[in-house]
């Protein structure tokens, strides 16, 4: 069971994984990319802009991952810092304004620890973005399409229906990390991530996730799950679709 869960974890972190910009150019049509957070800086670790959706406007916000070693020294390997999380809450907020749905990617180690984003307000980032995601009153449909590691994947995935790739895992911390926490030896890893129960199919199991998107023709079944969702959620008022989204996190 040990080997099952750690090998997921070796696909999840895979560099050869798809990215955000490589799902908003295959899936969505005219992407455009916004940058900056309006107050400090641009961070290249979140991407985000508007697109659409067989001609439905739609907001597009994502970690990303670099390919190579510079492009990931440039998004910092995916880990955002907090002027990343700004952006990312300045595009949703904007997408409210407008009533685009917001559509999610993430794939993130977890928000960049450096002492930098701590004294910029890297927690009152985050939860600030919890917060105001809770509340936003367009659909927002978040996919974890790779490592959705702690607090800094919760940034961008309260949403109304929260989706996960087969390969991909989600946990609230690294196996790593939680075998130096509990065993004081980060070689049992793969011992941990079996007790995180951090794949696919065990949080679909515990009702944290909604749905499996396999790995097979992935764009064409997340284009087209992305399209019967949206249609869903549209049909709910503003009140249900808050509502809702409240009580699918207050039930864990």
């Amino acid at each position: 069971m040990a080997d099952r869960a750690n090998k997921i974890v070796q696909l999840a972190r895979s560099q050869d994984r798809l990215t955000t910009l490589d799902y908003a150019t295959k899936i969505f049509d005219d992407f455009i990319e916004f940058h900056g957070d309006r107050n400090f800086r641009d961070d290249g670790a979140i991407l985000g802009g508007i697109a659409s959706l067989t001609g439905r406007p739609v907001t597009i916000v994502g970690i990303q991952k670099g390919k190579s070693l510079q492009d990931n020294l440039d998004r910092n390997f995916g880990q955002p810092h907090p002027e990343g999380y700004r952006k990312a809450l300045r595009l949703m907020k904007q997408a409210e304004k407008f009533g685009r749905p917001i559509i999610t990617f993430i794939n993130t180690a977890g928000a960049f620890p450096g002492s930098g984003a701590e004294e910029r307000g890297q927690g009152e980032a985050i939860a600030r973005n919890l917060l105001e995601m809770s509340d936003l009153k367009v659909p927002i449909i978040a996919i974890i399409n790779g490592e959705g590691g702690s607090g800094g994947a919760l940034a961008l995935a309260v949403a109304d229906s929260v989706w996960m790739l087969e390969n991909a895992m989600y946990s609230i911390l690294s196996p790593e990390g939680f075998a130096t926490i509990l065993w004081k030896d980060s070689s049992r890893a793969p011992e941990a991530a079996e007790l995180l129960k951090i794949t696919s199919k065990d949080l679909l199991k515990n009702g944290v996730i909604d749905k499996i998107i396999s790995e097979e023709n992935t764009i064409d079944i997340l284009k087209a799950a992305l399209i019967t969702e949206l249609d869903t959620l549209s049909k709910l008022t503003t009140d249900e679709l808050v509502e809702a989204r409240y009580q699918r996190f207050r039930k864990y």
